[in-house]
């Protein structure tokens, strides 16, 4: 009996190298030419798509990375994205109070370290449990954070409405205040985290945290510190959530309450991963896309269909329940996220254009 040639099966035998190099490169030149059109969109967009609608998208998009660090390659659920952010803010806030020397990248980042070491106290007790428990458990750290905050006068600078203002904003003394300034700041630190939150996930830290999340007890057998990549996995998605929730409180806002990351923020960035695509760098910001553009699209609509017609408030409830009839239909068909669906664009892609 003769041998079946399965290299002239479609679907079958070893990939077409080609066809991936071509893929690699068509997402490479894609990236890049992204980058140079989201930098130069303050030239054409005005205040107001700068300020309420790419600034929020930009953090939006890095929280979900963070997010997605954590469930998506580590396999650990939280529902306490919204606390981190707090800390991140919070922290931020009081170092460039009280070390007013310290310049705002730096103030940045060891506000997100001190959010992440918040998210390793908050992650171990993932060393004993997971699933459903584990998500009850980051939801009271979350309530927690947010009683914490609105309690103590300290970390508002007894501020008489609990809430902070964002402190100037300036690198080597640019001032960074305006929409451009602030759009351009949200840019660079979302462009910079993904960087290396790429280079993360293709290293040894991001294939144990893949090992974890298939199967712990196997990474445990074969030699892999499960105790050590869940922790770790908790502090770098909580520093990205950390710098995250720094960027919204003083790029976005502008000032904020401990209100302002309450557990519907937390939810928002589930949804958003979980709608973009669970362990893909590229999924957050097609799922950060999807909730913050479609509201927006649903309202012009609305407004042009029914302007007048129904009362404000109606159609409001009205496109909230069109917004979350459309989460549940995509969920159903397609569970992995429009990563998936991307992903699959591209390979067609990329195959045509290899012939």
């Amino acid at each position: 009996m003769s041998a079946i040639d399965t290299e002239t099966i479609e679907g079958f035998g070893p990939p077409d190298e080609t066809a991936q190099t071509t893929r690699e490169r068509l997402r490479v030149g894609s990236a890049a030419l992204l980058l140079a059109a989201l930098a130069g969109i303050p030239l054409v967009a005005s205040d107001y798509w700068l300020n309420a609608v790419l600034i929020p998208f930009l953090i939006m998009s890095l929280t979900a990375l963070g997010l997605n660090l954590l469930m998506g390659y580590a396999g650990q659920a939280s529902l306490g994205s919204g606390g981190f952010m707090s800390v991140g803010a919070y922290a931020t806030y009081n170092l460039l109070l009280r070390v007013p020397e310290l310049p705002l990248p730096v103030s940045l980042l060891l506000g997100g370290i001190i959010s992440g070491l918040v998210g390793v106290v908050a992650g171990l007790p993932s060393l004993r449990i997971k699933g459903f428990y584990l998500v009850a458990s980051t939801l009271a750290t979350q309530f927690l954070l947010e009683w914490l905050f609105n309690q103590y006068g300290w970390f508002s600078n007894y501020s008489t409405s609990s809430s902070i203002s964002a402190p100037r904003l300036a690198i080597l003394g640019h001032d960074l205040s305006s929409p451009t300034g602030r759009y351009l700041l949200t840019l660079a630190t979302v462009a910079v985290v993904t960087a290396i939150a790429i280079r993360l996930v293709r290293s040894q830290t991001g294939r144990t945290w893949m090992a974890i999340r298939d199967m712990d007890t196997a990474a445990s057998v074969i030699g892999i510190p499960v105790a050590a990549g869940k922790l770790k996995a908790f502090f770098v998605s909580s520093l990205v959530i950390g710098i995250a929730g720094a960027l919204w409180g003083f790029a976005y806002l502008g000032t904020v309450d401990a209100r302002s990351f309450n557990l519907d923020r937390s939810f928002e960035v589930m949804f958003a991963i979980i709608i973009g695509g669970m362990g893909s760098i590229t999924g957050n910001y097609l799922g950060a896309a999807f909730m913050v553009f479609l509201p927006i699209l649903l309202d012009h609509v609305g407004a042009q269909l029914f302007g007048g017609a129904i009362d404000s408030g109606q159609l409001e409830n009205f496109q909230k329940a069109l917004f979350g009839a459309l989460i549940v239909w995509f969920l159903i068909k397609e569970p992995r996220g429009l990563a998936a669906l991307l992903s699959r664009a591209w390979t067609q892609l990329a195959l045509r254009v290899a012939r």
